[in-house]
């Protein structure tokens, strides 16, 4: 009988080394598996951004984390007693971290923006935008690579990604409304580029001259497209055409579905707009015909917190509506920023 308690020399035993250098073949498959499970995981968390705003209220902490270890992470990496092993490693482990933070942040408020957007608009250029970041975030080759590795790359995402979560936070626990979240949003923003980019005491004096107007242009460019930005969390909740408003019920009847041309018509139009309790916000309407501004009505308060909706009347007296020609309604925020878009066609 065999003596079982000798161990076989030629039976291969695992060792560190071996664990090591199977991780080392295999790394790049390994972290594809966790981008696409961070990216199954985001679709959870956009699911209760639909539903759910109160999450805004913890990430102040994520980007205040994610802030504070990009702005001090290459000081420590870069100390004399940490050697070039522990330095990836480190490096690596708050890249785990800030990613999963991140990830946390931009799923939760891609369906707010994406709800905001209006589709035939520009500003679903920035929903774009935001969900190539929200992917990023969950592409560890690419952060790990690219984005963490370059000071630049590193301050533009965090910009990014700080503004437009302000600028829903904003309207939604401080009922600040979207024009001047807009701007703070933006201020704070360029504030956060610009630490990251280059802590603000280690520049020379005509450096920081320069990045003091760089955080003014910034917020100046952030102004100018405003028009590109989803008005965040304001949402149309739909639009219907009517050629009389009844005021008992506060609707148009009987609702259109196409106008019928001719000389005089007048039209009335409405468009719940839902918002959060405490908002306000000053909204017109702009009617358009075959896409040319033909009147845009007076700025009016509308209060956030009704489960229907703020219901924005208007109407408006066509001097000949021609077969065919085509009617439409945009409602815009005082700062310019379109909710969204009721449309109507005459029969031809």
């Amino acid at each position: 009988m065999a003596d079982t308690s000798l161990i076989d020399e030629n039976r291969a035993v695992p060792t560190e080394s071996s664990h090591s250098s199977w991780f080392q073949r295999h790394k790049d498959k390994l972290w594809w598996l966790h981008s696409a499970y961070a990216l199954l995981l985001g679709v959870g968390i956009m699911w209760l951004g639909t539903r759910n705003y109160n999450f805004l209220r913890v990430t102040v902490f994520h980007v205040g984390f994610i802030w504070l270890s990009s702005l001090y992470l290459p000081r420590l990496l870069n100390r004399p007693w940490l050697s070039a092993l522990w330095a990836e490693r480190l490096r690596l482990l708050v890249n785990f971290f800030n990613k999963n933070l991140y990830q946390q942040v931009l799923f939760f408020i891609l369906p707010i923006y994406f709800g905001s957007a209006t589709l035939s608009s520009g500003n679903v250029l920035f929903v774009v935008l935001l969900a190539i970041s929200a992917l990023l975030s969950t592409l560890d080759v690419v952060y790990d690579r690219h984005l963490s590795v370059r000071r630049g790359l590193t301050a533009l995402f965090f910009a990014f990604n700080l503004f437009a979560l302000l600028n829903v936070m904003l309207p939604v626990l401080w009922s600040i409304g979207n024009n001047w979240a807009t701007r703070v949003s933006a201020l704070l923003a360029a504030l956060g580029f610009a630490t990251i980019l280059r802590p603000f005491a280690q520049l020379p004096r005509w450096q920081r001259a320069f990045a003091g107007s760089s955080v003014v242009l910034l917020v100046a460019l952030v102004e100018f497209a405003r028009p590109f930005i989803p008005p965040a969390p304001l949402r149309l909740a739909g639009g219907q055409f009517g050629s009389d408003y009844q005021a008992e019920s506060k609707s148009v009847e009987p609702e259109l579905t196409e106008a019928e041309p001719g000389q005089g018509r007048r039209l009335h139009v409405i468009t719940p707009i839902k918002a959060p309790l405490g908002l306000k916000e000053a909204v017109q309407h702009r009617w358009y015909k075959n896409g040319k501004l033909v009147w845009a009505s007076p700025f009016i308060q509308v209060t956030g917190g009704r489960e229907q909706g703020f219901r924005l009347w208007t109407n408006h007296l066509f001097d000949v509506v021609e077969p065919g020609a085509a009617v439409r309604v945009d409602a815009v925020t005082e700062g310019g920023q379109l909710i969204g878009r009721a449309r109507l066609n005459a029969a031809r």
